[in-house]
């Protein structure tokens, strides 16, 4: 590994070899690789391409569209972290629904919207909880605290997702997964140990210049010798076991599911929602939220994006119809989606 680490630069740019499909799980990562420059150092025979791994992307349009009924119908307030706002839903986002009077108020975190409930008592309110491993946790301790507060008023709309399964549903879509560190500093590496062992290949990547190019030139050097493999280069921030406290708490809290990811479809057991001994604070039970499904624009190729299927630039409306200004699909909208980051940084490399 420590020569590997010394001679990243060089492993990189000087592959030559059949073409590799590196897909990068992790949104921060898309926009750290781009925006350091490492994307201009790769050879013609290594493509990155971007995968599920913006929580705000993956989020389905039948989601948003139970944001806007709560909001609309059940006079409910809405708290939510700010790019969720924009992300379009079958007819408007809710940045369109708060234009219409609705009372939709960007959050910093779960525990604002509990103080919120708790000092508004006829305000009924919903945090949108969206995330992956990462998060959920914060929504699982404000669950628990509107609980010890007694809060009528509080609820939450679950959009949770957990990584297993979608690696699994793509583990043909590319040659090696940059599996994301935040999610495995929590999670841990067992998931991607028992991938190895079914073939598919990936290494957990940090975040800084070093550890991206160190995590790439692994990636390169063990695809090259043809066997599956996984390794772990981010050891300073993920252990084999993860974060026991943080897992211990979704446990209590939450329990798996089949969800709706977007592009990927219904993926089983990939989701969380609120056990039984929580029902009062899921804003479906309590609300009484009818089946709403989605439709997306049948124009915007996020799904396709999030799939690893086409890079933003093949979509016709990026950089015309869609913008970050005026996003069309939920990869435009978010700081982590893949089409802000071709928009951001690609005109400079040439994929624009």
């Amino acid at each position: 590994m420590s020569e590997i680490i010394e001679n990243a630069r060089e492993i990189i740019t000087g592959y030559k070899g059949r073409k590799l499909r590196i897909m990068e799980v992790c949104g921060t990562h898309t926009h750290e690789i781009f925006r350091l420059g490492i994307r201009g150092l790769l050879p013609e025979d290594v493509d990155l391409i971007s995968g599920p791994g913006c929580p705000v992307c993956v989020t389905p349009v039948g989601f948003i569209d139970e944001a806007i009924f709560l909001a609309l119908e059940k006079k409910c307030t809405i708290c939510t972290f700010g790019d969720l706002i924009k992300v379009p839903g079958t007819t408007m986002n809710m940045a369109g629904v708060r234009a219409e009077g609705a009372d939709i108020r960007p959050v910093y975190s779960p525990d604002d919207a509990v103080e919120l409930a708790k000092d508004n008592p006829d305000m009924e309110v919903v945090f949108l909880a969206v995330g992956f491993e990462t998060t959920t946790p914060s929504a699982c301790l404000a669950v628990k605290k509107a609980k010890r507060l007694g809060l009528k008023n509080f609820s939450i709309l679950t959009a949770n997702k957990t990584m297993p399964n979608a690696y699994a549903k793509l583990k043909n879509s590319a040659d090696a997964f940059l599996y994301p560190g935040h999610v495995n500093a929590i999670t841990g590496t067992e998931i991607c140990e028992k991938l190895k062992d079914e073939g598919v290949s990936g290494v957990v990547a940090g975040f800084t210049a070093n550890e991206l190019m160190t995590a790439l030139a692994v990636t390169i050097d063990n695809l090259s010798k043809g066997e599956p493999f996984f390794e772990n280069c981010y050891p300073r921030v993920v252990r084999p076991e993860g974060n026991p406290a943080a897992k211990k708490l979704m446990d209590e809290v939450m329990e798996l599911c089949d969800t709706e990811w977007r592009g990927l479809g219904i993926i089983e057991m990939s989701g969380q929602k609120l056990k039984s001994e929580y029902a009062d604070f899921d804003a479906r039970i309590k609300h009484d939220i009818p089946d709403i499904t989605g439709k997306p624009n049948p124009a915007c190729r996020c799904g396709e994006v999030l799939q690893g299927k086409c890079k933003p630039s093949d979509c016709p409306m990026f950089g015309k119809a869609c913008t970050p200004l005026h996003a069309v699909g939920a990869c435009m909208v978010s700081d982590e989606g893949a089409c802000a980051a071709y928009y951001t940084y690609g005109a400079s490399i040439g994929l624009q």
